[in-house]
């Protein structure tokens, strides 16, 4: 059994993993600030598992605080680091906040493993390091290209930070660069609540369908794939999760054959946005109400994984379709609705 920190671990991949960390038979210690979620996750969390991690509300931008959390918890085997911002949309607006969250929570987190001798870290990666690339599928040695958004860039820079690090330092780690997570637990007990506003497609398309949000917005339809919406390789949280705790062990278990490696997450297949609203009619049986609207600043027009490398190197393959993750993801945006309205008449 491994002691692993999960850090942005009540998100929407962090709750997924610990979930999985702890299905496995591993003890997850969490650290968010809470920015982007709530902290009822962790019960939702110890519903599936009938076990709650340990919870600290930190925030990785407070340099002393990490410190402290370091000193107090010498006993954490790996380190899987998710929490930063994430929506690309909004990092074209709000760049320095990216920057500074971004970038300050990674070099923070790597100082206080340096200070305590601990050297294992899964760096939350993306596709996004990619860039607009007409080498399709994707693979490891695709070129990293300029970043189209301050996100992406966070992404490419976060990986060069790490590899300057392992220069000078006696880390071990694997950056995984996953495609775009969706779905929920199937249980419905966790899964994707952003505060506010949605930025990406999935929960969108949901709140949309459940009254919540009046339109859903495709972003463009004249792009050059075969319906003139963007293809992205959606791939079911529960299946990265389940990548991340097999890529934490490797590390721990001192399998992995370099200091750095990196690992794709996809499915291996595009679906377009059109195909992912057609999807959500089907298993659902609702009628989506969205509009074709110009394009949006930093969208690539395709983009799906090579799964090579995971499948062959880490011995971790998908088993969740598209509709798999769609029907998961109606289930919980139904659930926790209910869940809402019940609470507020009470």
């Amino acid at each position: 059994m491994a002691k692993i920190l999960v850090t942005g671990g009540l998100g929407f991949i962090g709750s997924h993993t610990v979930v999985e960390l702890q299905q496995a038979g591993h003890e997850a210690v969490i650290i968010d600030d809470l920015s982007n979620t709530t902290s009822d996750v962790l019960e939702r969390i110890a519903s599936i598992t009938n076990q709650k991690p340990e919870f600290v509300e930190l925030d990785l931008k407070d340099k002393s605080a990490v410190y402290s959390f370091f000193e107090n918890h010498r006993d954490v085997d790996g380190v899987i680091h998710f929490a930063a911002y994430k929506a690309v949309g909004e990092s074209v607006h709000k760049p320095l906040e990216y920057y500074e969250n971004n970038f300050g929570s990674l070099v923070h987190i790597l100082q206080g493993m340096r200070d305590n001798d601990l050297d294992n870290l899964i760096f939350s990666s993306s596709c996004t390091v990619y860039g607009e690339t007409d080498d399709l599928p994707i693979t490891e040695n695709s070129p990293v290209v300029e970043a189209l958004s301050p996100y992406g860039n966070t992404k490419q820079v976060g990986e060069e930070i790490l590899k300057d690090a392992i220069r000078a330092h006696n880390f071990n780690i694997v950056s995984l660069r996953y495609f775009n997570p969706i779905g929920a637990h199937p249980t419905a007990k966790i899964g994707e609540l952003p505060l506010g506003v949605p930025l990406n497609l999935v929960p969108y398309v949901t709140q949309t369908a459940i009254g919540l949000r009046e339109q859903l917005a495709v972003f463009g339809n004249d792009y050059e794939t075969r319906d003139g919406t963007c293809v992205r390789d959606y791939i079911h949280v529960v299946d990265v999760a389940k990548a991340h705790v097999i890529a934490v062990v490797r590390l721990v278990e001192k399998k992995n054959a370099d200091n750095y490696e990196v690992f794709n997450l996809g499915t291996g297949t595009g679906s377009t946005v059109l195909e992912v609203i057609q999807s959500f009619e089907k298993v659902s049986g609702e009628k989506l109400n969205y509009k074709i609207v110009e394009r949006r600043p930093g969208d690539v027009t395709a983009a799906y994984a090579d799964t090579t490398k995971a499948n062959e190197v880490l011995g971790w393959t998908t088993e969740k379709t598209l509709d798999d993750a769609m029907a998961d993801a109606w289930r919980w945006e139904k659930k926790i609705r209910q869940e809402m309205a019940d609470e507020a008449k009470s």
